[in-house]
């Protein structure tokens, strides 16, 4: 007899399946008979909240459909877990995939294959998705279509891989007591982090204890990935906190929700992190002294002991969008003289 969690996974099954295909009919019914009709769905900037299944289709996969009318879905990691307050949530990470033949949010089309990688976490009640949390790395469409108007990742952008286990899709029966431990893992290694700047150097951190020396970081795109411990803290972690040294100081005040499955674990919150830009060195920021939320829906993968793989979404256009900075109106500016036309191709439309 499987536990609730298996059930909870194979009932987003329909839903995956009819993005893989994009059978529009089939995705309006999996909506209705799965998802609550007042759950909230809380997007990316700049989609924003929405409420009930239909507007989340029309307001956001209807989006992304109209400017690439082939995509389909590629889910590499689905995991189930309940997290420490009692709430059951699925986790799915993937891409979109699609021909970018119309613009996207007033991105330019490029007419060639596009992807873009999603992190989702869905909260279940009694069979039904009550709540829904996703980061969609619209960043990552923008420097595809050679229209990213910001300042250049440090670390390295590509179509970031599912898990290098190949088990991100089908593993062994998920066992409670392996899980609660790869959680544990995650929730300790996140304490030790949080001790450096403020109560000492690196060290503090003992990286090496939580992280194997192989480790990836696949960070959002606009930050990028690092590889092993000191291609994490050179593309990411020390920039990072140069600008913003109070990092963790104030967890006390965010929700947290960590679940894990066997090796895999995750954590959403909206948002999980506030602290302050008051230094340079991060992403091109100017220091404007202001506290932000950032909200980062993260997978981990645990191997021997240790984390080998990390996927990290943030949602930096919501993040600069607090810091004064309109992405999306900086990137019409640079592209207005573009072609924003729909393209056509020869052979017939996807």
């Amino acid at each position: 007899m499987s536990d609730i969690h298996t059930g909870n996974r194979r009932a987003l099954d329909s839903l995956r399946a009819a993005q893989y295909n994009w059978d529009e009919a089939a995705l309006r019914r999996v909506l209705g008979r799965l998802v609550a009709p007042d759950a909230v769905f809380h997007l990316a900037h700049p989609f924003g909240d929405m409420v009930g299944p239909d507007a989340f289709h029309d307001q956001a996969l209807a989006v992304l459909r109209a400017a690439w009318p082939d995509v389909e879905r590629r889910d590499w990691i689905v995991m189930a877990g309940n997290d420490e307050h009692g709430s059951d949530w699925v986790g799915c990470g993937g891409h979109f995939m699609g021909t970018f033949i119309a613009p996207f949010l007033d991105i330019p089309p490029t007419g060639h294959l596009a992807h873009m990688r999603f992190h989702e976490f869905y909260r279940i009640e009694a069979g039904k998705v009550v709540e829904y949390q996703a980061l969609w790395d619209i960043p990552e469409v923008m420097m595809q279509a050679h229209a990213w108007p910001l300042a250049p990742s440090l670390g390295r952008e590509f179509c970031i891989p599912g898990p290098s286990s190949g088990d991100g899709l089908i593993r062994p029966p998920r066992d409670a007591e392996r899980s609660r431990r790869s959680q544990q893992l995650v929730i300790e290694m996140l304490q030790h982090m949080k001790r450096h700047p403020s109560q000492g150097g690196p060290e503090k951190m003992e990286m090496p204890r939580f992280w194997d020396h192989r480790m990836n970081w696949y960070g959002p795109a606009g930050i990028g990935t690092g590889r092993g411990i000191e291609g994490f803290r050179n593309w990411h972690q020390i920039p990072f906190l140069n600008a913003m040294p109070d990092r963790g100081l104030k967890a006390s005040e965010v929700t947290y929700h960590f679940f894990g499955d066997n090796e895999y674990c995750a954590v959403t919150g909206w948002p999980n992190m506030i602290q302050s830009v008051t230094h340079d060195g991060w992403m091109g920021i100017a220091p404007p002294g202001r506290e932000i939320t950032m909200r980062s829906l993260d997978f981990w993968r645990i191997e021997d002991g240790r984390i080998r793989e990390n996927w990290v979404m943030v949602d930096l256009l919501d993040t600069y969008r607090q810091l004064g900075v309109d992405v999306i109106a900086r990137l019409r500016e640079f592209n207005k003289a573009r072609n924003l036309g729909r393209i056509p191709l020869e052979g017939g439309q996807p």
